[in-house]
């Protein structure tokens, strides 16, 4: 079988690589943990995962992760139907427990909660899953690998971090078209040869320290990825029919499991002084005839710029573009945001588990399977008791006390509510205004296809106003915005604190108000409506301690031509995210805000 590496990292396609991967991960699908896919249903994601099934060995366990799977059935606990039945606690294996040796497929990996991805880790870093509740204790040795189905719409969605973090594979099947299978495809006899050989694959020094120094080149700071990728290299060496990990081995590792973690390209090797040209022709001793000189210096290459190379040519495309704008901005706590925050709330909403607790009218509702599920394993201890009691009369099943009770909890999240504070005054009429009405414009959009409600506000002159109150009405807004006239002084401090008022006004309601303050930072009017810029300045950065205080979340965009230092304090008052967009057109804005917004927020299991 022709080796893989052998062909150009450019000339090979997405789908071959993606293959690759499935034949990888086949050999050895606990080493490289697993591949989170990120792809819609179709085609394509159909034909990789039969490719995957056919390459598995006969008989390995191939299951299906539900969505909102319960702990006892992912990681085994009590039957209760057994339990009930025999009058004493008896165990059930968990989804985990039973994928041993096989392959756990997790459908809407993106939803997947916090909580359950934590547990998965925790069961593939410990090699076992490991229980003791309920009267009983599990201790089950399992190993498998993950295939995460990643169906998100936005950049929002993605599988939780816990999770994506020990996967080896990063597929993302967008534009993508399945292709006829190749000639030189590994099938399953090849698959079956490199298990049996995998073992005793020979990592040598050289090939370890090159793929770490490639992952500190292209910035992956997690310590997994070269673990994984030496992973990735003995199973590609085994499947070539090598006993040790050999230079193509490395490479195809680099290309499948550190590119696409990559955060920068690699800084250029630093200039040396050139000798001057006699002196090169006098050192330099003439290359032996019929050898070429290039050649010779592509074979010496150290093995780490070779590695370095062949990730270099499968970096996704626009990488820098997205780290330029996040490196901009601090982090914030996702749990605010446009997602709106979670509420726990007694009746409605998605479940969040199930706590101790007695039900009382209007108050909670009672868990039936987890109350009966609590009360089993006692029933040996409470039938002694009634004896010892002198109690012989028994009339049911079952003995369920107050202590048994448990209660289901609820999360819901609540609307959320832009509100677009515009600077309308002179100066940035005549910087930024036409750019800002059009970024709004663009974000207006986003905001209804999330079904958000859109609010603005706009300051110029001596005032500010509402110009449009809290709304879905997309043409409304479009409508308002285009009748937003340019011109005067520039009150900041009263558009700040009508923004805090309407944002009080949007939380009293039950919503999460989330601000987006585009302007100039030239503040020259005061909150009584005096001119003189140093007033100005003061009242705005009191303003914007009193948005702080408020806790609200919030955004400044710095539409000036030159970034203004008052601008860039104003957000540190307010603890709001600082975005300086310097002769950015409409679309560019829009796109830079959307990339630091909050992100959506998943329920927590």
């Amino acid at each position: 079988m022709t080796d893989p590496a052998e062909t150009a990292a450019p000339e090979r396609s997405p789908w071959a690589d993606a293959v690759l991967a499935a034949a990888l991960f086949a050999v050895d699908p606990a080493g490289t943990v697993g591949v989170a896919l990120r792809s819609l249903p179709g085609l394509a994601r159909d034909r990789w995962l039969t490719t995957l099934r056919k390459l598995l060995p006969e008989g390995a366990p191939v299951r299906r992760l539900p969505h909102h799977v319960s702990d006892s059935r992912l990681l085994g606990g009590l039957d209760l139907a057994a339990t009930l039945r025999a009058g004493r606690p008896i165990a059930e294996r968990g989804i985990l427990t039973e994928t041993d040796g096989g392959v756990l497929i997790a459908a809407m990996a993106e939803r997947m909660s916090a909580g359950t991805a934590a547990r998965i880790g925790a069961v593939l870093d410990n090699g076992g899953v490991t229980v003791e509740r309920d009267g009983i204790a599990i201790d089950a040795p399992t190993r498998f690998g993950i295939v995460a189905l990643d169906e998100g719409m936005t950049e929002d969605e993605q599988p939780p971090t816990a999770l994506a973090d020990r996967l080896a594979f990063r597929l993302n099947f967008e534009g993508v078209s399945a292709e006829p299978p190749a000639e030189d495809a590994p099938d399953a006899d090849d698959i079956a040869a490199a298990r049996e050989k995998l073992a005793g694959i020979v990592a040598p020094d050289d090939v370890v320290e090159a793929l770490c120094g490639t992952a500190l080149s292209l910035g992956v700071w997690s310590l997994r990825a070269p673990l994984q990728a030496l992973a990735v290299a003995r199973a590609h060496a085994a499947l070539m029919g090598r006993d040790e990990i050999a230079k193509e081995d490395a490479a195809v590792a680099a290309r499948l499991v550190l590119a696409p973690r990559a955060t920068r390209l690699p800084l250029p090797p630093p200039e040396e002084e050139t000798p001057p040209e006699d002196q090169q022709q006098q050192d330099e001793p003439p290359p032996p005839d019929g050898k070429n000189e290039e050649q010779e210096n592509v074979e010496d290459r150290p093995l780490e710029d070779m590695i370095l190379e062949a990730a270099k040519a499968a970096i996704p495309s626009g990488i820098l573009e997205q780290l330029r704008l996040q490196g901009r901005i601090k982090p914030r706590i996702p749990s605010t945001g446009r997602a709106g925050h979670l509420q726990k709330t007694k009746l409605r909403g998605r479940p969040a588990g199930v706590r101790r607790g007695e039900p009382r009218a209007g108050g909670a509702r009672l868990n039936l399977i987890e109350t009966l599920r609590a009360a089993a394993p006692w029933q040996p201890l409470r039938r002694r008791e009634r004896a010892l009691a002198g109690e012989t009369e028994r009339t049911a099943r079952i003995e369920v006390r107050k202590d048994d009770f448990r209660i289901t909890r609820f999360k819901q999240k609540t609307e959320t509510a832009t509100i677009f504070v515009v600077d309308a005054s002179g100066s940035s009429a005549l910087h930024r205004l036409a750019e800002a009405k059009g970024a709004v414009e663009l974000l207006l959009a986003d905001c209804y296809v999330r079904r958000d409600q859109v609010a603005m506000v706009s300051f110029r002159g001596k005032v500010a106003k509402i110009l449009l109150p809290p709304t879905r009405s997309l043409v409304r807004a479009k409508r308002n915005l285009a009748g937003l006239p340019g011109g005067g002084g520039t009150p900041l401090a009263c558009g700040i604190d009508l923004a805090v008022a309407l944002a009080d006004q949007i939380r009293r309601k039950g919503q999460t108000p989330f601000i987006i303050l585009l302007t100039d930072g030239s503040a020259n009017i005061a909150r009584d409506g005096s001119p003189g810029r140093p007033k100005a300045e003061e009242d705005a950065l009191a303003s914007a301690r009193l948005l702080r205080a408020a806790g609200l979340t919030a955004l400044l965009v710095d539409t000036a031509p030159h970034p203004r230092p008052l601008a860039r304090k104003i957000a540190g008052e307010m603890d709001a995210m600082y975005l300086p967009l310097p002769y950015a057109d409409a679309a560019a804005i829009s796109g830079a805000v959307k990339a630091v917004s909050p992100p959506r927020e998943s329920l927590a299991g």
